[in-house]
């Protein structure tokens, strides 16, 4: 008989503690998914100094590669320059 009742106490203890994890959980989600995620701004990444866009463009997103990197203006065209000269390779127009 006592081992029954301490059976019970447990298996109700451990229902518990499922319960409470289980909350605690779903909160963690949902407080941490309320929060907007921070936007990007043009600062957040930085060209090497030998990198230079043509006068009045301005960049949208930089991508970079092993040894190039890709800037797309705000006058639809894709640059890619050479890592570590930094001269222009290629100049993409972006048609709709």
């Amino acid at each position: 008989m006592a081992n029954l009742r301490f059976l019970r106490r447990l298996v109700t203890t451990l229902t518990a503690v499922m319960i409470f994890g289980l909350l605690t959980i779903v909160a963690l989600l949902v407080i941490r998914l309320a929060q907007p995620s921070p936007a990007p701004t043009p600062t957040d990444f930085a060209l090497p100094a030998q990198i230079s866009l043509p006068e009045g463009q301005t960049a949208l997103a930089v991508t970079q590669g092993p040894d190039w990197f890709a800037i797309v203006t705000d006058r639809n065209e894709i640059f890619i320059f050479d890592g570590k000269t930094g001269a222009q390779r290629q100049r993409i127009k972006i048609t709709e």
